[in-house]
């Protein structure tokens, strides 16, 4: 069982950063004591990314991306009911699945369409370079916030056929369901306004939130080369 380190100033508190720039910044400072030189920064695109590279400038870290993304239902690209990395890794919401009657045809055939997703990022977000070695390191896995956890969940299973040493959750914001999923599977979460409350929203930690669009995140991994 992994350790769940928190800000209680802003525990169950809605709008407590400006933008995930920030929140970033302020993940830094309660992630410093826990990395060393052998660490590596992994952000989940989007909406990780700028969080990501923030703590990466200021830990002095290495940054790349972690390509895992929710596999939606065919009639709602917003919801999901699973997640799938670019590798295969996946993880299904067993409740929603039984609760929509999604066929094995159709599961199949959405994770699929995920996977070329995934693909189209890796090339032009990564160029399609070769994924990190991750033996031995400690991995900070970063996204804007934690929902329902799924996503994560896929990564860390990712990241755990590595042979990493430490496995790291940072995120500015999570949710209480999220973190007892996920914290059996890691060493740490940092996530600075954990809620325990019902509906959580991810946005709801910012005052100036929108969806990152592909172009958003290659600016940041440009500025990340400059």
């Amino acid at each position: 069982m992994g350790k769940l380190i928190q800000e209680e100033n802003l525990k169950n508190k809605v709008f407590v950063f400006e933008d995930r720039d920030e929140a970033g910044e302020k993940l830094a400072e309660f992630l410093k004591d826990l990395v060393d030189k052998d660490s590596i920064v992994l952000a989940i695109p989007s909406g990780g990314v700028p969080v990501g590279k923030k703590i990466s400038q200021k830990l002095k870290i290495p940054f790349d991306l972690i390509l895992v993304k929710k596999i939606t239902y065919p009639w709602n690209t917003e919801a999901g009911f699973g997640a799938v990395s670019i590798e295969g890794d996946y993880i299904l919401n067993k409740e929603a699945v039984q609760y929509t009657g999604l066929t094995d045809e159709i599961i199949e055939k959405q994770k699929e369409k995920t996977i070329q997703t995934l693909k189209h990022r890796n090339e032009i977000f990564r160029e399609n370079r070769p994924f990190p070695d991750l033996t031995g390191k400690t991995v900070v896995i970063v996204d804007d916030g934690l929902a329902s956890g799924y996503t994560m969940l896929t990564a860390i299973q990712m990241v755990k056929r590595k042979n990493p040493k430490k496995i790291i959750i940072a995120v500015p914001t999570c949710s209480k369901s999220a973190v007892d999923k996920l914290l059996p599977e890691v060493d740490a979460i940092v996530c600075l306004n954990y809620r325990d409350f019902y509906p959580y929203a991810v946005a709801d930690a910012y005052k100036n939130w929108y969806d990152l669009t592909d172009e958003d995140v290659l600016y940041y991994l440009k500025e990340e080369k400059g």
